[in-house]
């Protein structure tokens, strides 16, 4: 539920509001001191605020004073200031200072509710934009908000100054080789090289000597002394994509390298240091490897220092059509075209699919609907998708209700199902938590 403020120091109003306002969790306040303190715990997107405040409830220099210090505090808070009858003068003053809207006494519970509805939406609409801005002004090329990819965004910054060794896990077209650059870019390497080899590609037989070079004659067909891949990576990052599915073998060679930082190439005996940074990347399970033993333990344990585990498309709903979009812009530049973006139904399939191909396929179904759509608006039947959906519903109410039960079985297993400590482990009282479940 969203924190509500209400500042209002008339008992009387404080359970007319408390009943009217049941859709939000309202905290009340009586006076400047405990507003402003409910303020910096709760941080509510909206406060009513009566102007006739304590100790100077006949006049409205306390409210007042108590709104500009609400907005100097957070001034993105929308405010609605509640005034007497007739107090036109009182009202405006608090919308030069900022106030988001104004409310005359005495309270109408349907208009009062129509207005606080309003302020909670604008709020909204607010932090999505300044979301998107941010997003535009960030200078990375991983694109979204949601919590799961802004916290992969949080530990590539932290890892790349680091020396760690690097693994990351995700399913096929969730971008591994995108974050790996993006570690290699936000790393003192950048300057160096970024070097990729992706272990399930290559044969068994040709997998070492590419990684660790060869002597001239080394076997048939060495007619020179090459360097390996991770010779050529001095300096800089080596990407070690599809990790599991190197050969058994050869793991213990690539345990010794992470080991020692040396290599012999195939056919020398010559140990060559190499400074480099060390990425790894699979899509499979390399804890059930370990135990059927198909990948080495140690291997595992030196690879694994830092752990980035990749959200699929499908745990990244809220993202979907940010990079629909993004993509479609790229398929406008490419083609010389121009889109205006997706029609309601189209939204709504692509929100609605579950995207077992991750980016890779929406990157492809956004590219094929921009090729076959003979219109500005891309449509359901452009892309391809199956428009047998179901409704989305962004009803905000219904939204609420299903966190809320949610939140409450979680609770309710972890309490083992005991009523009481379920009731104060969520912070609410019993009959509230009755009324929830």
């Amino acid at each position: 539920m969203e924190k509500l403020l209400v500042v209002e120091d008339d008992i009387g109003i404080q359970k007319q509001l408390k009943w009217t306002l049941d859709d939000y969790d309202v905290v009340f306040a009586g006076d400047k001191s405990s507003a402003i303190s409910s303020l910096r715990r709760f941080t509510p997107k909206v406060v009513t605020l009566d102007l006739g405040l304590p100790p100077d409830a006949e006049n409205a220099s306390e409210g007042l004073a108590t709104l500009q210090e609400i907005l100097s505090l957070d001034p993105s808070c929308k405010v609605i200031v509640i005034t007497g009858n007739e107090d036109n003068l009182n009202a405006l003053e608090a919308i030069k200072l900022g106030a988001h809207d104004f409310y005359q006494k005495p309270i109408n519970d349907e208009e009062l509710t129509v207005i606080i509805n309003r302020a909670f939406f604008v709020s909204s609409i607010e932090t999505e934009n300044a979301k998107r801005e941010a997003l535009e002004c960030e200078d990375t090329p991983i694109i979204g908000t949601s919590p799961k990819i802004m916290r992969v965004k949080s530990m590539i910054d932290k890892v790349a100054p680091t020396e760690l060794t690097t693994l990351l896990l995700g399913e096929s077209g969730t971008g591994k080789d995108l974050i790996a650059r993006e570690i290699h870019q936000k790393s003192r390497r950048n300057t160096k090289p970024f070097v990729a080899i992706n272990c399930a590609s290559i044969p068994e037989n040709l997998l070492e000597s590419e990684l660790f070079g060869y002597e001239k004659g080394a076997f048939t067909g060495a007619q020179k002394t090459t360097p390996g891949k991770i010779e050529c990576a001095n300096g800089g990052t080596l990407f070690l994509d599809e990790i599991g599915d190197m050969p058994y073998p050869l793991q213990a060679k690539i345990l010794r390298f992470l080991q020692d930082k040396v290599v012999e190439r195939v056919g020398g005996r010559t140990q060559i240091p190499v400074d480099i940074k060390i990425v790894c990347a699979t899509n499979q399970n390399l804890r059930e490897m370990v135990l059927e033993k198909t990948f080495r333990e140690d291997l595992f344990y030196r690879i694994s220092e830092i752990v980035i585990d990749i959200p699929p498309l499908r745990e990244r709903n809220e993202d979907v059509l940010i990079l629909s979009r993004m993509l479609l812009n790229q398929c406008a530049d490419m083609l010389s075209k121009k889109f205006t973006g997706f029609s309601d139904e189209a939204m709504a399939a692509l929100m609605a699919h579950s995207w077992p191909g991750n980016i890779r396929e929406l990157q492809n179904k956004i590219r094929s609907a921009a090729v076959m759509s003979d219109t500005k608006l891309i449509s359901v039947m452009d892309l391809g998708l199956d428009d047998t959906h179901d409704e989305l519903d962004f009803s905000l109410k219904v939204t609420r209700e299903k966190a809320e039960k949610e939140a409450v079985s979680k609770a309710l297993a972890y309490c083992d199902g005991n009523v009481s400590n379920t009731a104060k482990y969520l912070g609410i009282t019993r009959p509230t938590l009755y009324h929830a479940s």
